[in-house]
């Protein structure tokens, strides 16, 4: 359904430091780096077919978080969970909502973490055991 996902940055060298780090966690590699004609960079994280983007805005005006918006990374495991979400704070995010942790619900059982990334944008990480 998705081709990729992509959010702002205000600060794309501290963006790059954070989801480096993030990212990591799950097994993905160094970004391509594409500058676009206007001279704003992009940084886009390839994984699994499928693409997370990060990229300071071309209309010129200051990136900002979409308010009810979340992106959701899927992990091999609860650890996994706990990792992105311990990476992420360490790196300048901000841990949020229930510490991470087993949720049970009417979507079946899952563990989950959220954090928002420097400019805010909000993350989820998520383990559903099989």
């Amino acid at each position: 359904m998705f081709n990729h996902v992509m959010v702002g940055s205000n600060d794309i060298v501290r963006s790059k430091r954070f989801y480096d780090a993030v990212l990591g966690v799950l097994g993905v590699g160094e970004p391509t780096e594409n500058i676009n004609n206007t001279g704003q960079t992009r940084l886009f994280y390839r994984h699994d077919g499928q693409a997370f983007g990060v990229g300071e805005p071309i209309d010129g005006e200051s990136a900002s978080a979409a308010n009810g918006g979340t992106i959701g990374f899927k992990c091999s495991s609860a650890e996994q969970v706990r990792q992105f979400h311990d990476v992420a704070v360490a790196n300048g995010g901000t841990s949020i909502e229930d510490p991470p942790g087993l949720r049970e619900g009417k979507l079946g059982a899952m563990h989950l973490s959220y954090v928002r990334d420097p400019d805010g944008n909000k993350l989820c990480a998520l383990y559903r055991p099989k």
